[in-house]
């Protein structure tokens, strides 16, 4: 997962202070619920320059961190270079 990536998710997610965030790490179980889902959406949206598409706006997508990676990473073109390199 990219620094970023987790930088983003961190605040957002309730009871993350002292938590590696991992790709197994459960998001409804530090308090992403569906409001704090769509923020969160939003931001990775302008930060990696990207837009999920619709069929992965689910409960799967934002189960787990490496769930929501795997969507975001996903829809980052190969000509963008480093996802931590994405104009926001």
């Amino acid at each position: 997962m990219d620094p970023r990536f987790i930088e983003i998710l961190r605040p957002s997610v309730d009871g993350a202070a002292g938590v590696d965030i991992t790709p197994d790490t459960d998001l409804r179980a530090l308090g992403i619920d569906s409001m704090a889902a769509i923020e969160l959406l939003f931001t990775l949206e302008d930060t990696f320059g990207i837009s999920l598409p619709d069929t992965d706006l689910n409960d799967e997508t934002f189960a787990t961190a490496g769930s929501l990676w795997q969507a975001v990473s996903a829809q980052i073109s190969p000509g963008q270079g480093s996802p931590g390199q994405v104009a926001a």
